[in-house]
């Protein structure tokens, strides 16, 4: 645990000299964000603030795992890593179509899903075929494991990694949320991963842990800048390929419970709209949106959905005791 303390530290550290110097880079770059039209009109004011921020935790976690590689047996964190970085390059291309075309809007939602489940279904194999993913569904609270046919599992896994990473990607709407709610996540996973005596997963959440504290810096209210698609993208790789790395991928219903809230936010608004013919269920979505239109600032929203992400990471841990 000492050596994960100072792994935190140090990508805390890492991540905030690269964000030091990347932050004037994406200034001259103009790489600012646009801001959709029917979200909140405050938000215009953040119209131009730099995107793509996210690369200072994606650098310095890259760091801080090639600093433990001797330290480590395995390679999960590795892998996981990977993952990520292929979710943070399709998020850079979608962040780059956006300060190119001058738009809100970058990649379609099918190119993204596409690129998407290409990069799951690859990164489900490597672990497969590595012996760190089985085949065998571990049920939280009740312990039990049951065996699902590779090919199902497959696309199981396919679905909920697609999921989660978007997930992750939806909760990123106000200033400090999206690393905020993640931090306790990273937390659990580290945590988890000693428990289970895998050292070789707990690296990159307990890099992130100090990462993503860096970040806040710059992204806390007023903003000075935003992690863009690709670091919301590479965070939900990240917690959704740790989820299967260590075998426990239906733990996310509880650890990332608040990214299903706003998903599942988002997809009963569209519902209900449909079938009212123009109704709304909330004032906005996802339900970050509706809060702030009820009056809530941005630094409430933040500080309560982070909480609740909080009780939700020990009701996972409760989930686990079995494998503990």
């Amino acid at each position: 645990m000492i050596r994960l303390i100072i792994t935190a530290v140090a990508c805390a550290v890492i991540s905030g000299i690269f964000g030091h110097f990347l932050l004037p880079v994406l200034r001259a770059l103009k790489a600012g964000q646009s801001i959709r039209s029917i979200g909140p009109t405050w938000h215009n004011s953040k119209a131009g603030t730099p995107l793509m921020m996210g690369l200072m935790f994606i650098l310095g976690s890259l760091v801080c795992i090639i600093g433990n590689l001797r330290w480590i047996q395995e390679y999960s964190s590795f892998f996981v890593f990977a993952l990520a970085s292929c979710f943070a390059m399709i998020g850079f291309l979608d962040d780059f179509c956006k300060v190119k075309n001058r738009r809100d809007m970058g990649l379609t939602a099918f190119q993204k899903a596409m690129l998407q489940a290409a990069v799951s279904g690859v990164f489900l194999y490597v672990l497969y075929m590595s012996g760190i993913l089985t085949c065998d569904l571990y049920i939280p609270f009740l312990g039990e494991r049951y065996f699902i046919p590779p090919i199902v599992y497959g696309i199981f896994g396919m679905f909920v990694i697609v999921g989660c990473v978007n997930s992750v990607n939806l909760t990123d709407g106000v200033d400090g949320l999206s690393s905020s709610v993640t931090i306790p996540v990273m937390l659990f996973f580290t945590f988890a991963a000693v428990a289970m005596d895998r050292i070789d997963a707990a690296v990159l959440p307990a890099a992130l842990v100090g990462g993503l504290l860096a970040f806040l810096k710059f992204n806390w209210h007023p903003a000075k800048a935003f992690m863009g698609d690709t670091g919301s993208l590479f965070l939900g790789g990240v917690v959704c390929g740790l989820a299967f790395a260590l075998d426990i991928p239906l733990v996310l219903i509880f650890a990332g419970f608040v990214y299903i809230v706003e998903t599942m936010s988002d997809i009963i608004q569209v519902a209900y709209f449909r079938a009212t013919h123009g109704k709304r269920l909330f004032k906005m979505a996802p339900i970050h949106h509706h809060f702030e239109m009820c009056g809530w600032k941005e630094e409430k929203i933040v500080l309560v959905f982070s909480a609740v992400s909080a009780l939700m990471c020990v009701v996972a841990w409760l989930s686990i005791s079995s494998l503990r």
